[in-house]
């Protein structure tokens, strides 16, 4: 993910981080279900995805915190 990429997107309010968060949950479910039944092209799809959601967790815990200070 690029820079400008990232900033964009941490921006964004919780409930908007929520759905991606949702839709990257189910995008990696999904792979990693693909990749058990035949191996994938780029199996380094499924750590990014892990990252991008570790990130997206993340950012929505900082907003909430910061709104209940």
């Amino acid at each position: 993910m690029k820079t400008k990429e990232k900033d964009a997107k941490r921006n964004l309010s919780v409930s908007e981080l929520q759905a991606e968060l949702r839709t990257t949950r189910e995008k990696h479910f999904r792979l990693r279900f693909k990749h058990r039944a035949m191996p994938i092209n780029n199996p380094m799809e499924i750590r990014d995805l892990r990252k991008h959601i570790a990130r997206l967790e993340t950012w929505i815990r900082q907003k909430q915190l910061a709104g209940k200070q």
